[in-house]
């Protein structure tokens, strides 16, 4: 490789690059508290939560947000901490060679790759893109542009010869390096084997003396039974804010089984069981209603309803025998339930319930006749909660 006539001063290469790893750093910190929040904050929505096809949330929600029990923002947040640590090395003044660039480059040559099958994932498997997650894609191709432009300026090696060179210096600072890379080491194992797996939503467990019922119109209640406040929610069983919800509404109910009322109508985003919808995000879930008004029927709607909220989704089909073993109603039946006219009709009524309420996505709740979508305001039920 030639090397360049007329290099730039040094710094107006590494500066650069060392401001982009801390940028990287900041965006994947601001990633892993979204990815928090989305799972444990009931109000939360990330500012680039924008439409179907661009929101931070949905890519959080799915499956490939998580890597070897930690989620890939931390991934990102543990990946450029390393490459801040190689920093005080490679930036040193150094008038025969730049050391320590050709593994940089080889470890930005990786991310970027992880990038790219994010990429493909985000296009092929979630259908949704995040903004933000976009930025750090471009990060990581910036630095791999920055550490071939540093190895091309100042050494004439190339890549894989370089990696040789650097294990050398690697090994001539072994007694300033050790210390600080087997820190980041244990920190790192550390951090795998005790990460919390705040993203498997369960439901806290729940008094099993509490009252439950049908209303007038013929829809499962649990509560009270003279209640201060009452909730009708419409949700979709395959709607992960309907998820968190459900087990936020189950849990707070169970505290205050005496003072608020749950109502449920099904309200699936699934164009096959809900015409009046613009567009199909939730296949499968009509049939997902038809079970639990089936087992609503047989006097099971909330341990059922509690089920289908808790079985695993990702596999994109309903397995029936799954879900009678679990909730004890025999499989030929819930097979059956399918099928029937008039558990349809019962689900076409509650859409029809929706409708004129004003529903238009999931989840939406109804409280004293108005409508509320998403989430319910706090002051509303800190109101109903006072002594």
């Amino acid at each position: 490789m030639i090397k360049h006539k007329h290099p730039l001063p040094f710094h107006l290469y590494w500066v650069p690059a060392c401001l982009l790893t801390l940028a990287g750093l900041i965006v994947s910190l601001y990633l892993s508290i979204s990815h928090y929040r989305v799972y444990t904050d009931i109000e939360y929505s990330s500012f680039c939560a924008i439409s179907k096809a661009i929101n931070c949330d949905t890519v959080s929600q799915s499956q490939y947000s998580i890597l070897w029990r930690v989620p890939v923002p931390v991934w990102g947040v543990i990946g450029y901490v390393f490459l801040l640590l190689l920093f005080p090395y490679a930036c040193k003044k150094n008038t025969e060679r730049k050391n320590i660039w050709s593994v940089f480059f080889i470890t930005t040559f990786c991310y970027s790759l992880y990038s790219l099958y994010l990429a493909y994932v985000s296009s092929f498997y979630i259908h949704s893109y995040c903004l933000m997650c976009i930025v750090t894609y471009g990060i990581n191709f910036s630095l791999l542009f920055c550490s071939w432009i540093i190895i091309r300026r100042f050494n004439t090696e190339g890549v894989l010869n370089g990696i040789n060179h650097d294990l050398i210096f690697i090994k001539a600072n072994l007694k300033t390096m050790a210390p600080v890379f087997l820190s980041f080491l244990t920190v790192l194992v550390v951090l795998v084997f005790s990460f919390g797996d705040y993203w498997n939503l369960s439901m806290a467990d729940v008094p099993t003396d509490i009252s439950t019922g049908i209303t007038e119109d013929g829809h499962p209640w649990v509560g009270a039974e003279n209640p201060r406040i009452t909730i009708i929610e419409y949700t979709d069983y395959l709607c992960f804010q309907c998820k968190k919800m459900h087990f936020y509404l189950r849990s707070l109910i169970g505290r205050n089984a005496d003072r608020i009322r749950l109502v449920h109508m099904h309200y699936p985003i699934d164009k096959k069981y809900n015409p009046f919808l613009q567009e199909d995000l939730h296949q499968g879930a009509g049939e997902m209603a038809m079970l639990a008004i089936y087992a609503g029927i047989k006097g099971e709607f909330w341990k059922m309803n509690d089920l289908l909220f808790q079985i695993d989704h990702s596999k994109g089909i309903i397995e029936l025998r799954e879900i009678a073993e679990k909730s004890g109603i025999d499989v030929n039946e819930l097979a059956w339930s399918l099928t029937n006219k008039d558990i349809r009709l019962l689900l076409k009524r509650d859409i029809a319930f929706g409708i004129k309420a004003g529903v238009v996505g999931t989840p939406s709740y109804v409280i004293d006749g108005k409508t509320y979508q998403g989430n319910i305001p706090f002051d509303i039920l800190e109101d109903a909660l006072k002594p």
